[in-house]
């Protein structure tokens, strides 16, 4: 049963000729498939509509072929042979009664062409804006140019329409539309009738939206995504400027979806945004225009969403992360089981997806961009197979994940845990600087095995091979976890780096256990994700001199995918430490340690009182090893199957563990699958000759 004080957020809402069920808008979003894997984004659309989602929308559609943003892979209508794989997306939306959205993009200074080889244009002649800084410019666009475009975005109204959309978006914000690019005068330096001044800035704007309804007529409406400020300083479109053509064009969009500044800024992880983070740029903006507006700000808790509307802040909640990692978020709400949602922890390892070009995983929900390849759902498992019961050794994320989700299935589960508390390496990390967001793996977890009456929790149960075997438990899942590396080993070394005994030397794990040193500090970070930089904050915040050597040309180098590296190397500036980059340890005395440059192999000296190591792990995988020895004793003591899970097989990320665990829980009593692979895929057809 809803508790009422949400009702608000179920309001039926209109936006221009169609009506939203509700007030949850799923903002567009990437998730790695795009063309490449139609199917599988549809299906995970189609989820949200199941989930309850009023609004839901596609990521960016690359709207023709003179503008795409290779190598990210994002869904195309560059003809009608795009159609259909939209089409199927677009019914998917509609099956549970969600409003299905498209977002139209011409990327512009964003869009290096490097698979059409077309020419980039743009407003201005300047070059290319992109993640990775190719080295291509746009040339700027004449008026012919200019009517090209408004033709080629009339044409891709009409495919949206015919693909069966309800909404087409925009796309005008994080710096990655033509839109932005004219309104902003960083990179529009036009002297003609689109250049110069506010209302010439937005010509291109208004002429869009206006020839836009007219392609699709009153059937669907047509929203506007900007940007809420670019932050980059006087040049840019700043947020004044914003509310000015907002009111200036009030009610020309059938709704304004605003975002805030470059994608960074937009979706920063919970370590430096928090909840509503947006809102005082998006505050007051809703008295401008009578048009509906949604913001975002990875809203999780339905108080404060109640809180956005009733202020008069909002009148849609958008949201894309917390979408990802709850697709039944609203449907919770309106049932009344707000402890079951399965709340974002703004760890963006969603956004590595688009990032590296690859599926995109979710920390939180594993079953993410797998609804079609493998058949998962979220809320819902197969029933148990033949066996009864499974013993996890481990209360980490990979065994907690599959410890619920075979709860769900209906086994009978003991969790023996070594320590006092559940949560494994969660537990520890969601106590550094800025990751307190990350406990709700851990609390997720907890709260819904706590009502499994079919689930039983050990602490203080450390299990030695002959305990496991002698239980006569059926299955056991080793989910043992790891521990870091005193030795140094990883890229840059291979085999243990030299280190002489009289140097303190520290881990990761020594400084979770509150073993933090003190005085001049060197960390040497070779493991380029989140660890060295937090840590780097958690020393220098006690007193700490920290110098932070990493052979790579950024701090947290792979952090980059997760919209954060800048924000670190920013907060680590502030803090003092100095950042040392593209150079190596080469050896650790008892005064201090060697660097190598990466490229030159030339060495400096720094003076240390004490090393931290971040640099790989061990799997603690010891009972796995031995039990894997004595696999002719299984049979004889009742147990049908071990598997070693998570980072006791492999270390890697949060999302590779509680995957690993959701995958054991999934694939247990199921009949082998021998070389087959173990998901469905795509795969293009060859043209004709």
């Amino acid at each position: 049963m809803r508790d009422p004080r949400y009702d608000i957020l179920f309001e039926p809402m209109k936006i221009g000729p169609v009506t939203a069920k509700n007030r949850f808008y799923q903002v567009p979003h990437c998730n790695g498939g795009g063309y490449r894997d139609p199917s599988a984004a549809a299906e995970m659309r189609r989820m949200k509509s199941e989930g309850g989602w009023g609004v839901i929308f596609t990521e960016q559609t690359e709207m023709h072929h003179t503008s795409e943003i290779t190598p990210f892979i994002e869904l195309r209508l560059w003809d009608d042979a795009d159609i259909p794989a939209l089409a199927k997306m677009a019914r998917a939306m509609h099956e549970y009664g969600a409003l299905a959205g498209i977002q139209l993009a011409y990327s512009g200074i964003n869009g290096p062409n490097l698979c059409t080889k077309e020419v980039p244009r743009g407003p201005s002649a300047l070059p290319i804006r992109t993640f990775t800084n190719d080295p291509v410019q746009a040339r700027a666009m004449d008026r012919e140019d200019i009517r090209d475009l408004r033709r080629w975005h009339r044409n891709a109204f009409k495919r949206a329409k015919q693909a069966g959309f309800d909404l087409v978006c925009l796309y005008g914000a994080h710096g990655f539309g033509i839109i932005q690019h004219f309104l902003s005068t960083a990179t529009n330096q036009r002297n003609d009738e689109y250049g110069g001044s506010l209302e010439n800035r937005s010509r291109l704007m208004r002429e869009l939206i206006e020839e836009g309804r007219d392609a699709i007529g009153d059937t669907c409406g047509l929203t506007l995504r900007l940007s809420l400020d670019e932050m980059i300083g006087e040049l840019g479109f700043a947020n004044s400027e914003v509310r000015d053509m907002i009111e200036m064009h009030a009610d020309l969009p059938d709704l304004w979806d605003l975002a805030h500044g470059a994608w960074e800024d937009c979706s920063g992880p919970s370590r430096f945004k928090e909840e509503a983070a947006q809102e005082s740029l998006v505050s007051g903006i809703k008295k401008l225009t009578s048009k509906p507006v949604v913001g975002v700000g990875r809203f999780t808790s339905p108080d404060v969403m109640v809180r956005m509307i009733k202020s008069g802040t909002l009148d849609f909640i958008g949201c894309a992360r917390p979408s990802i990692a709850d697709p039944f978020l609203p449907k919770k709400v309106e049932e009344g089981r707000i402890e079951d949602i399965r709340e974002c922890i703004g760890c963006n390892i969603c956004i590595t997806g688009d990032m590296t070009m690859s599926i995109s995983r979710c920390t939180q929900n594993p079953t993410f961009m797998e609804e079609w390849r493998k058949g998962w759902h979220p809320e819902r498992m197969q029933a148990k197979g033949d066996s009864d019961s499974v013993l996890i050794v481990g209360a980490g994320p990979a065994g907690l994940e599959a410890a619920r989700a075979l709860g769900m299935r209906g086994y009978q589960v003991a969790i023996a845990e070594a320590g006092t508390a559940l949560g494994g390496r969660v537990a520890r990390e969601s106590l550094l600087p800025g990751l307190s967001a990350w406990g709700r793996v851990r609390d997720y977890r907890q709260y819904q095995l706590s009502q499994m009456s079919n689930v039983d929790i050990y602490f203080e149960s450390r299990l030695s091979a002959d305990d496991i075997l002698s239980f006569g438990i059926q299955n056991v899942a080793i989910a043992t976890g790891s521990s870091w590396r005193r030795d140094g080993v990883a890229r840059a070394h291979v085999v243990p780096m030299p280190i002489e005994a009289a140097m303190p030397v520290y881990t990761p794990d020594d400084l979770m256990d509150g073993k933090v040193p003190t005085g001049n500090v060197v960390l040497f970070d070779d493991d380029h994700y989140y660890m060295g930089g937090v840590l780097a904050e958690l020393m220098a915040r006690r007193g700490a001199k920290v110098t932070l050597v990493t052979p790579s040309a950024y701090v947290s180098d792979w952090t980059r995918n997760t919209l954060e590296q800048g924000a670190i190397h920013r907060r680590l500036a502030e803090l003092g430490v100095d950042i040392v980059l593209n150079r190596t340890v080469a050896n650790i005395a008892s005064g201090g340690v060697v660097t190598a440059c990466v490229y030159t192999g030339a060495r400096q000296e720094l003076t240390a009182d004490a090393v931290v190591l971040v640099t790989s792990r061990n799997q603690d995988d010891a009972v796995w090893r031995e039990l894997k020895a004595r696999k002719h004793e299984w049979t004889g003591n009742g147990i049908r199957s071990i598997k070693v899970i998570g980072d006791a097989e492999a270390p890697g990320p949060i999302a590779w563990a509680t995957y690993a665990g959701h995958r054991f829980a999934r694939e247990l009593d199921e009949p082998g699958i021998g070389d087959a692979l173990p998901f469905r895929r795509e795969v293009a057809a060859l043209a004709a000759d």
